[in-house]
Order: C-alpha cells, then structure tokens, then sequence
C-alpha cells in the first residue's frame, strides 16, 4: 500500500462530519418550521398533513444520525472529540424525536382548539432551533473564532428561558379558562412535551459551549 493512501486513511475528515451536522440541524430546523405552522393552522386535514411531515423529517434525522456514527466508527481522527459529536448529534436527534411527539399528541387528542399559548411556544422554540442550527454551522469556523458561536449559544438560552416563561404563563392560563376538563388535559399534555423540545434544545447549546470550552 502506497504511504499516500495510508495517510488518506487516518486523515482528518472534517469536512463529512461538519456537512452531516449540519445536515441534522437543518432537519430538527424543518421540524420546528412546520411545528409553528401546524399551531397556526385551522385546518384539520392541513394539521394532519404536516404531522406527517414531521414524522418524515424525524425518519430524516435516525438516517442522519446513523451516518455520523457509522462515520465515528470508520474515521480514526475526528475533528473534535469522538464523544462530543456523539453527545451533539444524540441531542439534536433527540430534539427532532421530541417534536415529533409534540405532533403526534397532537393527532392522537385531537383538541377542539389550539390555545394561544401552544403556538407562542411554537414560535420560541423554533426561533431556538434557528439559533441552534446557526451555532452548529460556526463549528468550521471554531479554530479561528469563538464569538459568534458564543453569541449563538447565548440566543439558545435566552430563547430557552422565553419558553418557560410562555409556558408558566400558558398553563396557569389553563385554570383560569372555562375549557372542558379533558380539553384542559389535553393541552397541558401537549404543552409540556414542547417545554421538553425547549430544554433538549438548550442542551444542545450547553454542549456547544463545552466544545467551545475545548477548542476555541
């Protein structure tokens, strides 16, 4: 075997794993996109067909994920800690899956109506996603500045705490409404998982700023 084709071998490859997560976080993005128009439609068949996007964009990122870890596995030199792409792409994966379940409750409910507070919190988390995939991006960047991505990382937590402050407000709102009992129930429920799609999204940003910790 030539040395040149050794050399490839154990090379760095930087470029797969920042273009495949990347890839993923543009994924859980397309998740929250449609998670604020399925809380801004009136239409139930419209409703059901961007759960079903969602359900697409969920299969996306497994496929996603199952290339980055194939790649962990084959590549010998990763361009930062083995376990702080695992962690990354595990988070981000996680975040797709939560909204995923966001819809389905949705579906499997089926509430009389959508209260205001649910696409509140639609809007904040995908505001949070968008920060989110933008300090993934700045990872390429990393070697030669921090401060954008430390910017970006700031977003993420600020929107991180919108979104307990909306939800707070949301389900006190609930008690205080004349909704049906099972309609108060089913709009807790759903609430809550998209307050867990806030928090898995800040532990993205705390991972980050781990590997900013490391790296920068």
């Amino acid at each position: 075997m030539k040395i040149n084709t050794i050399l490839s071998i154990f090379a760095p490859k930087d470029i797969q794993f920042y273009d495949l997560l990347n890839e993923i976080a543009e994924i859980a993005e397309n998740s929250a996109v449609l998670l604020q128009e399925l809380f801004e439609s009136n239409d139930n068949d419209r409703v059901r067909e961007i759960c079903q996007l969602i359900k697409t964009e969920e299969s996306n990122g497994d496929k996603v994920t199952r290339k980055i870890f194939k790649a962990l596995n084959e590549t010998f030199i990763t361009p930062f800690d083995r376990e702080d792409i695992s962690a990354l792409t595990d988070t981000i994966d996680t975040v797709i899956d939560v909204i995923n379940r966001v819809a389905q409750k949705v579906i499997l409910f089926s509430p009389e109506t959508l209260l205001p507070a649910t696409l509140e919190m639609a809007v904040v988390i995908k505001n949070e996603v968008t920060a989110m995939k933008k300090a993934v991006n700045e990872l390429t960047n990393l070697k030669k500045t921090d401060k954008q991505i430390r910017e970006y990382i700031k977003e993420i937590k600020n929107f991180e705490e919108e979104a307990d402050r909306t939800y707070e407000k949301g389900a006190s709102g609930f008690f205080r409404s004349d909704i049906r009992t099972i309609e108060l129930i089913k709009m807790k429920e759903i609430i809550q998982e998209m307050e867990k799609v806030a928090n898995r999204i800040n532990s993205v940003g705390k991972i980050l700023k781990t590997i900013v910790v490391k790296y920068a």
